[in-house]
């Protein structure tokens, strides 16, 4: 069926259809476990000892990877406004499908209603393929009374410590030592107590050294030495009782848009057709002709974020990233292109908005023409993923072998970033093309 999408998620690898085989997930060790229990007792001089405890385990439970069924109305329909997505904001979490998302033990994280949920098996967490440095996260929640659960931010796959390897704010009873809203082994924070009945809004703002946790409009923790770890994953943990999480939500932080002193930074390529122009409103106008636009600074592992508008449904435009410097258009290249095929989203006329040109469609045309649309790009390594009107669109790890040119393989080297002018027909204008250098994430993963 050409109109609906078809996956099934993994616990041991990236989610839906680019399954990725070099992100393998060792999952919750029981080493992992042991170390990064929240159940500890206070010792007399403030620190914490933990108990040498497992938590409970099923380990005659097993869960079958679950298959996920999204249409293209309903992809769509959880875009975000452009109001919001042009100050970066994305979803993590689609409502349907646990496409960016990998599995990392054997729980039975599920869709249900446009809600994550687990509530059987082992103590593991949920987590995003990509990594974030700094960034604001706003989520909702709901537990059940003694639910013990939480939010880990800037994580590895498979933490072996919360002292070092990641951040977990807690979601538990107020019996916790580290009550829902605290920062485990960091900062037991003002206690919230939650309730079965409701769902509550999470809002966790990671900037620096800054780590501060927000539930229901009220602050219950702030940390002002979180440097350790800088960067990693977002996990949802499942350990005991139900819990549920909705409207996912992330905006990066620390972009700087490359065009606000119009075409300051960059460099058209001589000899070639089409032109680029600043508009009366400050705007990157791309008229007709194949052409390049290149910026001097050059780019390994960043976040970017486009905003574009192209009125012809045909109209094609590009940003190539990690190009050879000086050289015509080799680059991975994120595609600006609305184009359908048979007027159906799930089938891109020419690899689609958000797509990475001959690595991996967009598996839905988000971009429509006649409006602003926004492009959220992150680049992490031989990792890629891409948001669309704050709908993710493509997740990939490119495995080829190391090349200088990312047209023949794995390009890790900064490049510039280059705005294209496809042909002649091209007519495109971007209002910002906004760049944050990311940070490298600790231990490898």
């Amino acid at each position: 069926m050409m109109n609906r999408i078809f996956s099934r998620s993994s616990y041991a690898f990236t989610i839906a259809t680019c399954l990725c085989a070099s992100m393998i997930v060792a999952g919750c060790s029981s080493s992992a476990t042991t170390e990064s229990t929240d159940k500890e007792t206070e010792t007399t001089t403030g620190s914490v000892a933990a108990i040498d405890e497992l938590p409970p385990e099923s380990p005659e439970a097993s869960f079958e990877p679950p298959v996920f069924e999204a249409d293209a109305e309903k992809l769509l329909a959880s875009r975000l406004p452009i109001e919001r997505t042009q100050e970066g904001w994305i979803r993590l979490f689609d409502g349907h499908t646990l496409f960016g998302w990998v599995i990392g033990g054997n729980a039975n994280f599920r869709v249900e209603d446009e809600t994550i949920v687990a509530d059987k098996g082992e103590n593991c967490l949920l987590t995003t393929s990509t990594q974030w440095s700094d960034y604001e996260l706003e989520l909702q929640f709901q537990c059940d009374e003694e639910t013990n659960s939480g939010v880990f931010v800037r994580t590895t796959l498979d933490p072996q410590s919360v002292q070092t390897d990641c951040y977990e704010v807690n979601i538990a009873p107020p019996s916790n030592p580290f009550p829902t809203g605290g920062v485990v082994q960091r900062s037991k924070g003002e206690t919230f107590d939650t309730d079965p009945e409701k769902w509550h809004t999470m809002n966790i703002l990671c900037d620096g050294a800054t780590l501060r946790v927000t539930i229901d409009g009220t602050v219950t923790c702030e940390l002002d030495d979180a440097t350790q770890p800088t960067s990693g994953y977002i996990g949802l943990q499942h350990r005991e009782g139900r819990i549920a999480f909705k409207d996912i939500q992330l905006r990066p932080l620390g972009l700087k848009n490359l065009l606000a002193d119009g075409l300051e930074g960059w460099t058209v390529r001589e000899g070639m057709d089409g032109e680029y122009r600043i508009n009366d409103d400050g705007h990157l106008v791309v008229d007709g002709g194949k052409q390049q636009l290149e910026t001097e600074a050059v780019f390994g592992d960043f976040v970017m974020l486009a905003d574009y508008k192209m009125d012809d449904p045909k109209s094609n435009s590009g940003l190539f990233f990690r190009a050879i410097p000086g050289d015509e258009m080799m680059g991975y290249e994120c595609q600006v292109s609305n184009e359908l095929i048979d007027g159906n989203p799930l089938q891109p006329a020419d690899c689609g908005a958000g797509g990475i040109f001959r690595r991996q469609d967009a598996r839905v045309v988000a971009g429509e023409p006649e409006r602003w649309n926004s492009i959220l790009l992150v680049a992490e390594g031989n990792h890629f993923a891409t948001w669309v009107n704050g709908l993710q669109v493509t997740d990939i790890v490119d495995t080829r072998k190391a090349d200088e040119n990312p047209r023949r393989g794995l390009r890790l080297e900064p490049g510039s970033i280059i705005v294209q002018g496809h042909d002649k027909t091209t007519q495109a204008t971007y209002r910002q093309i906004a760049v944050a250098e990311k940070v490298a994430a600790e231990g490898g993963e």
